[in-house]
């Protein structure tokens, strides 16, 4: 691998190109959509900025410390469905973890833990919770460091945080698959087996062939009052996890499979 730490992520149709790819998978997950609801509703692919955060989990990197490396420029993401994205919604009574109704602890030295008060009365949500689900990432970073150390710890099957499906009690396997060559992108009618970036004006809807479409956060960056969302990503899929059809759109082949990176 060159070394690019300092540069932006070399052109997707570069033939040196290299990307990490990894499975993620678990019983349960739950990737919170923005928008506010009554049912807790989910994405059904995890968003951009939930991949990042895995990674970062697995890095052990600080919160707010990975924005920029997660950029546009440097960095770029591929994400298939392995299996068919089903939902169901599960009610859980949760505590309030609003200020006014956190219950503050003393320790025997002089730190104070707040947590909340479980003599207040619980809250039923209905959380609407994707089953089985299990996705491959295809990962390119342009940060040679993080890019090793990430290949260190997919290789050796550890991590700093335990990464999870959306919320941190959907714990998630992990499974390497490898370092690829990111072939040179093709033109043309195409079955893409990740989902499919940016391109919802290019797909061929087919008759028994569902394509549905997301609108999730895609960047972040720091700014005084904490971390805000810099972008968005539209993205199209198979609820089927079957492969999408889309129109001279530029597209990447990465261990055989045909992928777009966003």
């Amino acid at each position: 691998m060159s070394d690019r730490s300092s540069g932006d992520l070399v052109d997707a149709c570069d033939e040196a190109a290299e990307c990490l790819s990894f499975e993620l998978r678990g019983p349960w997950g739950h990737f919170r959509r923005v928008e506010g609801n009554i049912v807790k509703q989910t994405y059904r692919v995890p968003p951009r900025t939930t991949v990042a955060g895995i990674v970062a989990a697995i890095l052990g990197l600080d919160r707010d410390s990975y924005y920029d490396a997660f950029g546009p420029d440097r960095s770029a993401v591929a994400v298939e469905p392995l299996t068919e994205l089903r939902t169901m919604n599960l009610p859980q009574n949760t505590l309030s973890t609003a200020k006014e109704h956190m219950k503050t602890v003393p320790t025997r030295g002089h730190a104070r833990i707040s947590m909340p008060d479980p003599t207040e009365l619980r809250q039923q949500h209905n959380y609407e919770v994707l089953v089985d689900p299990a996705y491959r990432i295809d990962l390119r970073l342009a940060d040679e460091a993080l890019f090793d150390d990430l290949r260190g710890h997919l290789e050796s099957g550890t991590s700093h945080y335990p990464p999870s499906l959306g919320l941190s009690e959907h714990l998630a396997e992990v499974e390497y698959l490898g370092t690829h060559d990111v072939q040179p992108c093709e033109t043309g009618d195409v079955a893409v087996e990740s989902t499919v970036v940016e391109a919802v004006d290019d797909i061929e809807l087919r008759p028994g062939s569902p394509v549905r479409v997301e609108r999730s956060p895609g960047f972040m960056a720091l700014d005084d009052g904490g971390r805000t969302t810099t972008g968005f990503t539209t993205i199209a899929y198979s609820p089927e996890a079957e492969p999408v059809h889309v129109h001279d759109v530029e597209t990447a082949r990465v261990d055989g499979r045909r992928v777009m990176f966003g």
